[in-house]
Order: C-alpha cells, then sequence, then structure tokens
C-alpha cells in the first residue's frame, strides 16, 4: 500500500480545521443565514463541503 500524497493529506485536514479550529471566528449568535444561526450554518456547511473535498482526494490518489 503506498503512502498517499501530500496534497490529498492537505485536503483531508481541511473539513477537520474548518470545523474544529475557527470556532473562535464565527462563535455567534446573532448573525443569521438562511434563518439559521452562522454556527449551525458553518457546521452544516462543512457537513456539506466534506464529502466534495474527500472525492478531490481520493481522485488526486486515483490518478497517481
Amino acid at each position: 500500500m503506498r503512502k498517499p500524497s501530500l496534497w490529498s493529506l492537505l485536503l483531508a485536514f481541511l473539513p477537520f480545521c474548518g470545523m474544529c479550529f475557527s470556532v473562535a471566528y464565527w462563535d455567534r449568535l446573532t448573525p443569521h443565514v438562511m434563518g439559521l444561526p452562522f454556527n449551525i450554518f458553518w457546521i452544516m456547511s462543512w457537513n456539506v463541503a466534506t464529502p466534495v473535498v474527500m472525492s478531490l482526494a481520493f481522485m488526486i490518489e486515483r490518478r497517481r
């Protein structure tokens, strides 16, 4: 089994950082996006974006 490439590892790490380490920047209740508090919208956005990012990482690995 080959080691994954650096680019695919960085792509896989992106959703983790977006959900876990960015809390200090978006932890507010006052702004609303589509009727949701921004913190709920942020987590839901990453839940939708994570499969897209992971698909890109998979495509990079499959191409190797």
